[in-house]
């Protein structure tokens, strides 16, 4: 039996540690049954915070290169993700 490769998932969460916007994103995110999605926290990371700095949450589509910005609620995932 042949290992699969492990495929990112399609959508990626920008977010900061301590960020209760992130918390309440992650809420929606539930809420809207996202699929699998991948959170990237911008701490630290210089090129990160200056594209997504003022901007967290932000919700990536990395396949279509498409971004949603907070506030967002549950329709609006719903229909970014196309379900």
């Amino acid at each position: 039996m042949q290992d699969v490769p492990a495929v990112a998932p399609p959508l990626t969460l920008f977010q900061r540690d301590d960020c209760h916007l992130c918390d309440l994103a992650l809420e929606v995110l539930a809420q809207a049954r996202v699929p699998e999605f991948e959170s990237v926290f911008i701490d630290g990371d210089d090129a990160l915070e200056m594209r997504y700095g003022v901007r967290v949450p932000v919700l990536r589509d990395e396949t279509r290169g498409v971004e949603l910005d907070w506030p967002f609620d549950v329709a609006q995932v719903v229909a970014f993700v196309g379900r």
